[in-house]
């Protein structure tokens, strides 16, 4: 049973072994393989997963961040591609997968990823702006066609410019339409037409084909030469389903060589219905004027002018007359008016005199000055009389003239005024105030009774003055 046992191995063990002998096998690390591109997706991480198939088979791809980051193209579902990897199995699905190195677009697509990318640069610095696309001429009579001499699109081209304008001039550029040099002889051909500086407008273009064979008509130095082109260009590439570089950079995009002839010049036939209607309004317009003039005419000739032109011209010399007249009482009138103005601007003038305002500014001054003289006078009167009667009130408020009719004034060692017996004591020394200076004194005794001359003992019976 045990060596029964030892016969058994896990999933994992078979899915290891797998992957071993997968990736032992050189030719399965490194695959060239060439699919269409489905069920693509971008991880967040960077890394993209997909599916690359063929009309029979499938197999699982993964292309880390770590290769991706170097792609000069977005992959993206239908994209046919080219891959370089190795094959492995993906472990916790036992899945074999395909893990990318290497992917650039395959055939068709690496072109259709250059036309995208020259797109781009080339709409970034503006020569695709609609803004600066110029205006067809309305009837052109100078036309260039740059393409090439022996294709459907020149006989195309000149045959409806035949028929449709046969008064213009058609100048063939003929240049090389398809190929490696294709590109350089477009190019050439259309600077060399712009600088003739003949040509009112240029047709570029050729007839239909695959994009490999439209081509030419995709390359930057066409592009570039239709962009500083002087005369408005009209791009005819192709049919009407293909675009090209050409037909964004060009002012007027048409869908086939025939669509271009049309557009840049009228139908002679529509022009001549127009000149004749045209015609026939003026003659019809010239002979309602002349008719019209006619009848103003023959009033005129009726009129009163032309009966009495005699009357006419006394009567027009009598209102000349009136009109002199009137004109030289209106100039005397104002003639005085205007005299008359001016004297009183002069007088304004005299009196607004420096002289004047000065003599008036003097008077002023002595009026004002005058005014207050007498103004202070008033008021020092006043307040003269005001002070006086202020002395006679303090005088008779003062107390030396109660002295004057025998009165004194008793005062204490601090020079407070006594007013009562009790403000002193015996003993306490006091200065009383007489009319003419003072007596120094010591108190002997106190009582309510008035104190008799003899109870004041003066101090060496002699005033201190």
């Amino acid at each position: 049973m045990n060596g029964l046992e030892s016969r058994w191995i896990s999933v994992s063990q078979l899915t290891r072994q797998i992957k071993a002998a997968l990736e032992m096998d050189d030719g399965l690390q490194h695959v060239w393989l060439r699919g269409e591109i489905s069920n693509f997706k971008k991880h967040s991480r960077g890394h993209m997963y997909f599916t690359l198939k063929d009309d029979k088979s499938r197999i699982s791809a993964v292309m880390f961040a770590g290769n991706n980051r170097q792609l000069s193209f977005e992959p993206e579902n239908g994209m046919k591609v080219l891959i370089k990897g190795q094959v492995s199995v993906y472990e916790p699905f036992g899945q074999y997968q395909l893990y990318v190195r290497e992917m650039e677009p395959d055939g068709i697509g690496q072109l259709y990823l250059r036309f995208e990318q020259l797109k781009k640069q080339l709409e970034t610095e503006g020569l695709f702006r609609p803004e600066i696309k110029k205006q067809l001429p309305k009837m052109p009579r100078e036309i260039g066609v740059v393409t090439s001499p022996t294709g459907a699109a020149i006989r195309d081209i000149l045959t409806t410019l035949k028929r449709r304008f046969p008064l213009a001039r058609v100048t063939l550029f003929p240049v090389l339409v398809q190929g490696r040099d294709a590109a350089p002889s477009i190019a050439n051909a259309i600077k060399q037409a712009d600088e003739t500086s003949m040509f009112d407008v240029l047709i570029v273009g050729r007839g239909g084909g695959s994009i490999e064979d439209l081509w030419a008509f995709n390359e930057e130095i066409v592009a570039r030469a239709l962009f500083e082109l002087s005369v408005p260009v009209v791009s005819a590439v192709g049919h009407e389903t293909d675009f090209t570089i050409a037909d964004f950079v060009a002012d007027v995009r048409a869908a086939t060589p025939t669509a271009a002839a049309e557009l840049i010049v009228p139908d002679i036939v529509e022009v001549e219905g127009r000149l004749r209607r045209a015609s026939d309004r003026l003659i019809k317009a010239a002979g309602g004027r002349v008719a019209s003039e006619r009848e103003r005419l023959e009033r005129l000739k009726k009129s009163y002018a032309f009966k009495y032109p005699e009357q006419l011209l006394r009567q027009k010399e009598q209102e000349l007359d009136r009109l002199i007249e009137r004109l030289s009482k209106g100039s005397t009138r104002s003639l005085h008016k205007s005299a008359e103005q001016a004297e009183r601007l002069y007088a304004r003038l005299l009196r607004s005199h420096p002289s004047q305002l000065a003599e008036r500014s003097r008077t002023r001054l002595e009026q004002g000055d005058a005014a207050l003289k007498k103004e202070i006078l008033r008021i020092l009167a006043k307040k003269q009389e005001e002070l006086q009667n202020n002395i006679s009130k303090l005088n008779l408020l003062n107390p030396l003239q109660v002295m004057n009719r025998g009165y004194n004034v008793t005062y204490d060692e601090n020079q407070k005024l006594v007013q009562r017996v009790e403000d002193v004591e015996a003993g306490d020394r006091v200065s009383i105030q007489v009319k003419n200076g003072s007596i120094n004194c010591q108190v002997e005794s106190t009582g309510p009774s008035l104190v008799k001359t003899e109870s004041v003992q003066s101090k060496g019976g002699e005033a201190d003055g």
